[in-house]
C-alpha cells in the first residue's frame, strides 16, 4: 500500500498549499500524538525543532496545536540542525521528534519529519498508520489532560557539545582556515560555533537568514558562493551545509567541488585501517560511482546498495550493523556518533583526516578514479506517469541493452520533488550521453504531450 502524504522523507511542499498547510499540519500533529501517546497513564513529550524558512512559525504552532490537543507536552527546540532532533529525542527522554524543513528546497516549500523515541526516521509502517490517523480522526485529550509547550533554550548547546565530541580527542583545528557555508538554514548559529570552539579560523557564509533566503545562492546545493570565498581568503576549505544542515558538500582549497563517493571512499578506508569500520562495509544508494566499488573492493571493504533516500541507507545500516553510510544527496551518516545524516559531524571528519596526514583537501578528495557519470532531471506534472508510456519504455530498454556490457542505467522518480532523475554511467563518454539525452527526450515529449 502506498503512502498518501509522506514521501521518501516527511510530508513536503508548497507552504500554504495542500497539503502544507496549518489545517494539514494540525491534523498531522494530532494523529502523531495519539500515534506515539499509547499509554494515557503517563505523561508525554514531543521536541520540535525546525530550519529559518518564514513558513516555520505557522507549522510549529500548528503542530504544536494538534500535539497537545492530544495530551502531548511539547518542547519547542526553535532553529537547530535536523541531527539536533533526531539526537535530543532520546536524550529528553522524548516519545519521538519533529522537524520542520524542506531541506535543501527553495524557502517557499517546507515539511514535517518525524523521529522515533530512539532518534531514527520512522518506518514505512509507522508512517501509514499516522496517515490513517488523519483521515479517520483522532480521539482528542480531556479538558485536564491537554499538553503543554514550552521553549527550550540549550538544545542548540547541547547538540554542539555532541558534535564537539566526535572530533578526535587531542586534536583541534589551530591553522587551519575553514570556510563554512550554512546556506542561511538551521545551522547558521550551530555550525561557526563548533569550527571555532575547536580552534579554526572560520569564514562564515550563509548565516544570516530573513525566513526567505534559506538555500539562495548558497549552501550544499549552490556551492559557488563558497567557492569564490575559498579562492578570496586562501582557506584551506569550504563545508557547505544544507537548510537543515543534514547534508554536506566538501570545496578544496583550489575551489573545486569534491565528489562526495571520494569523501566516503576516504573515510571507510580511513575506519577500516583503524579497525573501527563496523562489517567491513560502506552502505550507499545505486547511485554509488562504480569507480567507489572498485576501489573499496581492492582493500576488501564491501558495499552495501540500497534505494535512494538515507532513511534506507539508515535501515540498511541498523538491520547489518553497519556504522557508515551515505546518500548521494550529502547525507553521511555515521551511526557511532549520529542517528541521521549530519552535515557538520561529516565534515568534521574530512577536517580531522587534513590535521592527522597533514594534506590538502585536494589530495585527499582524490582516492579513487570514478567512471564517468552523468545525470539529469526531467520535471512532470501532477498526475503523468510518463514512466509507464510504452515509447518510454522502449527506449529505456534499449538503452539498458547498449550498456550492458559496459556500464548501468538507473531512472527513478524523485521522492521530493515532481522530478524523473535519469543516471547513467559507462568508460565510453560518447555512449554515455547517447544514452542519457534520449531517455530524457521521450520522456520530455511525454511529458509534453
Amino acid at each position: 500500500m502506498g503512502r498518501k502524504y509522506f514521501g521518501t522523507d516527511g510530508v513536503r511542499g508548497l507552504a500554504n498549499a495542500y497539503p502544507m498547510t496549518a489545517e494539514m499540519a494540525l491534523k498531522i500533529g494530532a494523529a502523531a500524538g495519539r500515534y506515539f501517546r499509547r499509554d494515557r497513564s503517563q505523561a508525554h513529550r514531543v521536541v520540535i525543532g525546525k530550519d529559518t524558512r518564514l513558513s516555520g512559525y505557522m507549522f510549529e504552532n500548528a503542530l504544536t496545536a494538534g500535539l497537545t490537543s492530544t495530551g502531548m507536552n511539547v518542547l519547542l527546540l526553535g532553529p537547530v540542525p535536523t541531527p539536533a532532533v533526531g539526537l535530543l529525542t532520546p536524550s529528553m527522554r522524548a516519545d519521538f521528534g519533529v522537524m520542520i524543513s524542506a531541506s535543501h528546497n527553495p524557502h517557499h516549500d517546507n515539511g514535517i519529519k518525524f523521529f522515533g523515541p530512539d532518534g531514527y526516521k520512522l518506518s514505512d509502517e509507522a508512517e501509514l498508520e499516522i496517515e490513517k490517523l488523519i483521515d479517520e480522526g483522532v480521539e482528542l485529550a480531556m479538558p485536564e489532560n491537554i499538553g503543554r509547550a514550552k521553549r527550550v533554550d540549550d538544545g542548540r548547546y547541547r547538540y554542539v557539545e555532541r558534535v564537539k565530541s566526535s572530533f578526535p580527542s587531542g586534536m583541534n583545528l589551530n591553522g587551519i582556515k575553514v570556510v563554512i557555508d550554512c546556506a542561511n538554514g538551521a545551522g547558521y548559529r550551530a555550525a561557526p560555533e563548533v569550527l571555532w570552539e575547536l580552534g579554526a579560523d572560520v569564514i562564515p557564509v550563509g548565516t544570516a537568514p530573513n525566513g526567505k533566503n534559506i538555500n539562495e545562492g548558497c549552501g550544499s546545493t549552490k556551492p559557488q558562493t563558497a567557492a569564490e570565498m575559498v579562492v578570496a581568503h586562501g582557506a584551506d576549505v569550504a563545508i557547505c551545509l544544507d537548510g537543515d544542515a543534514d547534508r554536506v558538500v566538501i570545496v578544496d582549497e583550489a575551489g573545486t567541488v569534491a565528489d562526495g563517493d571520494q569523501i566516503m571512499g576516504l573515510m571507510a578506508s580511513r575506519w577500516a585501517s583503524e579497525g573501527r569500520l563496523s562489517g567491513n562495509a560502506l552502505v550507499a544508494t545505486v547511485m554509488s560511482n562504480l569507480g567507489l566499488e572498485r576501489f573499496l573492493s581492492a582493500q576488501g571493504i564491501g558495499l552495501e546498495r540500497t534505494a535512494v533516500g538515507d532513511r534506507y541507507v539508515v535501515e540498511r545500516m541498523r538491520a547489518g550493523a553497519f556504522n557508515l553510510g551515505r546518500e548521494q544527496s550529502g547525507h553521511i551518516v555515521m551511526t557511532d556518533y549520529s542517528t541521521t545524516g549530519d552535515g557538520l559531524m561529516a565534515g568534521l571528519q574530512f577536517l580531522a583526516e587534513m590535521v592527522r596526514t597533514g594534506k590538502k583537501a585536494s589530495e585527499l578528495a582524490a582516492v579513487f578514479d570514478p567512471v564517468p557519470q552523468l545525470l539529469k532531471n526531467v520535471r512532470f506534472q501532477a498526475g503523468q506517469t510518463p514512466l509507464d508510456m510504452d515509447a518510454v519504455k522502449a527506449t529505456i530498454a534499449d538503452a539498458e541493452t547498449r550498456l550492458q556490457s559496459s556500464g548501468r542505467l538507473l531512472i527513478r522518480k524523485s521522492g521530493t520533488e515532481p522530478l524523473i532523475r535519469v543516471m547513467a554511467e559507462c568508460e565510453d563518454d560518447v555512449l554515455l550521453n547517447t544514452v542519457v539525452n534520449d531517455v530524457v527526450d521521450v520522456i520530455q515529449k511525454a511529458t509534453a504531450a
